[in-house]
């Protein structure tokens, strides 16, 4: 087991914005985290959420209101930028024009004082390494924003951080560019033993690349778990609608069991805690399917508005008014063509149970189970 002396610990750190007079808005409300050695930890957000301010406190480029930061146990929340042994890498690269792209990755180690040799030959290694062998000699100007990404990740690299920071690195990229660089970055990150903390919004992107992942919702972290059990068991309603579920129906608990109207959803093992009778059941993306044709069992009848169903990836998505009126999206294979009368059947697999209720504070704990919003609520409340 890591010790908690090890690797990066942040404990009750406040970051605080005075405004134009003399009030001021929290960022970031006493947060605790840490980050073993090695580890890759995503912090998830919407925006505004604090994930960047909490980054840049780390970094020491936001003062600290309260709190500390410190790394395997001395405490560098007073420790200036430079001397934190920390690198960072932002969404624009913020390569020097004037330098080629070798001589972006040598910055950080010609300012280091490493000899010309070693510094060539670890450049050669890491642009080898994030997939621009050959490109030394090329001028930044020339290159695309993936390659600029590459590079800008490679200098991060260079000077071998005890901790690398990443503030949306990949945001300005297009969708299937930062999808082919996520999944190399989590390569890379690994290959090099590198510890990270990675800001982003973007839920795809913080499941592929993190061992694990801090949703943070108005300055709290509402829960942090493993890619999967995070998707799998969120906290709260606040952590299941940001992560894609809703609606949320009401339900009870029976046995092990929570009963819909819509059918049964099984309870987890991290749902074991559920109070009978206080819990609602978010539906995940595709968690209702359009009965199409014979062998479907358990169908429910929903209403189709004129012009609801569009088609994306290779399925048909189609809004839906349930029998209780609540407003949902079901899918079916391919490109079909729907009656303004269809009948759904729910996924249990594809769907989550959480507390009815937001806890007392609004500050989750970081576990399987915490308060949300009332039962009977839309998703988007």
């Amino acid at each position: 087991m890591v010790s908690v002396s090890e690797g990066l610990a942040v404990r009750d750190l406040v970051v605080r914005y005075e405004g134009p007079g003399k009030e001021s808005t929290t960022a970031v409300a006493g947060v605790d985290l840490h980050v073993a050695v090695g580890e890759v930890l995503a912090l998830l957000g919407p925006s505004g959420s604090g994930k960047s301010s909490l980054l840049r406190a780390v970094a020491g480029l936001e003062p600290v209101a309260a709190g500390s930061v410190s790394w395997d146990g001395r405490e560098v929340t007073d420790v200036p930028v430079h001397r934190r042994g920390f690198g960072l890498m932002f969404q624009d690269g913020q390569l020097f024009p004037h330098r080629s792209v070798a001589g972006n990755v040598a910055y950080g180690l010609a300012m280091a004082g490493v000899p010309r040799a070693e510094r060539t030959r670890r450049v050669t290694d890491l642009l080898e390494l994030v997939g621009l062998g050959g490109y030394g000699p090329r001028a930044v100007s020339t290159l695309s924003g993936g390659q600029a990404q590459r590079v800008a990740l490679a200098r991060s690299l260079a000077p071998e951080p005890r901790l690398l920071l990443l503030d949306e690195p990949l945001s300005a990229l297009d969708r299937g560019l930062r999808e082919r660089l996520t999944a190399e970055l989590h390569d890379i990150l690994r290959r090099t033993g590198t510890t990270a903390l990675y800001v982003t919004h973007d839920h795809d992107e913080a499941f592929t690349v993190a061992d694990r992942v801090a949703v943070m919702i108005d300055g709290h972290l509402a829960q942090v778990d493993a890619p999967a059990r995070l998707w799998r068991s969120p906290a709260d309603r606040r952590v299941a609608a940001f992560l894609g579920y809703g609606p949320f129906l009401p339900a009870e608990v029976r046995g092990d069991v929570a009963v819909t109207a819509l059918g049964e959803v099984p309870l987890r093992a991290a749902d074991a805690s559920a109070e009978s009778g206080d819990v609602v059941v978010g539906l995940g993306p595709g968690a209702l399917h359009v009965v199409v044709g014979e062998g479907w069992a358990g169908g429910h009848d929903a209403e189709v508005p004129a012009g609801a169903s569009r088609f994306v990836r290779g399925r048909t998505e189609v809004d839906v008014v349930l029998p209780d009126g609540t407003a949902a999206t079901a899918v079916a294979p391919g490109a079909v063509d729907l009656a303004p009368q269809i009948q759904v059947r729910l996924d249990p697999d594809a769907a989550v149970v959480v507390p009815a209720r937001q806890s007392a504070g609004g500050r989750a704990p970081a576990g399987p189970r915490s308060g949300a919003g009332a039962a009977g609520q839309p998703a988007w409340a």
